[in-house]
């Protein structure tokens, strides 16, 4: 038998699918009903909530669905164990530090969410009913590793949850096993989103264990229609745009990136990260009759003293913010008798255009080969405004 032949005989694409026809020796025979064995790919806090849920379906009751879990997950990111090794030690589940996957030979199906490699074909034939992915979004919407940063980013009303079929070489093109909807709240930041999409996730996933046969034989492909990508976050996407986004692109923004990675802007030439929003209804209507003789450069700085509150100009309309991390975290008041105070706010329009916050821009400057002049041991990252 080929090596070819044997890893579509695997992956349940040849003949003798059923239990115990021909089963190799020292390979478990494929199961045609609960409780499965299953191998988990996760990473973050959305996989973690995922794992609980398989975990919890270990219970031993008649109609148990899993009896045996074990874990893959990446190598910590900067010393910090990623949630879904914390929960998995927690319950003393078997870890593999990825690319080790152990023996995948032993297990029924693969389970993925939110583990950000691509899988190869020879993996994914490995497992007889293959791996599925809960991916937090509506596919064919959001594909890629931020699907809910996205929503919010971009004021979906609607998201959902979708179980699909791992494919090989691409990122969530497979076939939809299930799908549901779920609209998004009001003004919901991307960390509120999360945790309900990934209870969501994890109950449709019990739901396709329970039948997993008959769940694969109804799978149905992707439109070809709506395909919108959600690409993997930077840094430079924090940085506030005054002269082109409106005041609700920015607060959208906030809510999308602002509980991983502040936003950022300008200050005499420094860098800083403006923090604690309010949306734009809850500021005074004072603000357009302040200005309404001067220039409102986008960017521009007031501070009311009754709700010491900083507002800002933005392309269209007004952010407030309450506090801000300039060198150390400032209030406020403390940021405008330190740094608005001196500034004659209500007199000149060379003041009041001089008193704004400006777009930073962040410039990648590539190192230099190791042993020339002025060589540096890692990229900079170089401040402009404007």
């Amino acid at each position: 038998m080929s090596a070819r032949f044997l890893r579509a005989w695997r992956g349940g694409w040849g003949r003798g699918r059923g239990r115990g026809h021909g089963t190799p020796p020292g390979e478990a025979p494929r199961r045609e009903e609960p409780p499965w064995r299953v191998l988990f790919f996760g990473t973050d806090h959305f996989s973690a909530e995922i794992l609980r849920a398989l975990q919890a379906a270990r219970v031993p009751r008649p109609d148990q669905l899993v009896d045996h879990l074990e874990v893959v997950t990446l190598p910590p990111s900067h010393s910090k164990v990623l949630p879904v090794k914390k929960y998995a030690e927690q319950f003393q589940l078997p870890v593999h530090i990825w690319p080790d996957v152990g023996s995948c030979e032993s297990f029924d199906i693969g389970v993925v969410a939110s583990f950000g490699r691509l899988l190869s074909e020879d993996l994914i034939r490995k497992f007889p009913y293959g791996m599925l992915n809960v991916h937090p979004s509506y596919l064919p919407r959001w594909r890629g590793p931020a699907p809910i940063i996205h929503t919010v980013l971009h004021g979906d009303t609607v998201t959902g949850v979708t179980i699909m079929q791992i494919r090989p070489k691409r990122f969530d093109v497979g076939p939809i096993i299930k799908q549901e909807e779920f609209a998004v709240p009001p003004r919901c930041s991307a960390k509120k989103l999360e945790p309900l999409l990934s209870k969501e996730g994890a109950n449709m996933l019990i739901a396709v264990l329970h039948n997993l046969p008959e769940s694969l034989s109804k799978k149905k492909e992707q439109p070809k229609e709506g395909v919108t990508q959600a690409p993997k976050v930077t840094i430079a996407m924090s940085c506030i745009q005054w002269e082109e986004q409106t005041a609700e692109q920015i607060l959208r923004l906030h809510r999308a990136l602002g509980a991983m990675m502040p936003l950022k802007t300008l200050w005499m030439g420094c860098s800083v990260k403006l923090l604690d929003f309010e949306e734009e209804e809850m500021l005074p209507d004072f603000t357009d009759k302040v200005v309404a003789e001067k220039e409102a450069t986008p960017g521009l700085v007031l501070y009311h003293k009754q709700l010491k509150i900083l507002i800002i100009r933005c392309k269209e309309g007004w952010v407030g913010v309450r506090s801000i991390i300039h060198k150390k975290k400032l209030t406020a008041t403390d940021f405008y008798n330190g740094y608005l105070h001196s500034w004659p706010q209500n007199n000149s329009q060379t003041a009041l255009k001089n008193c704004r916050f400006q777009t930073l821009k962040l410039t990648t400057v590539k190192k230099k080969p190791k042993g020339s002049p002025n060589a540096q041991n890692n990229c900079d990252t170089v401040f402009s405004n404007a």
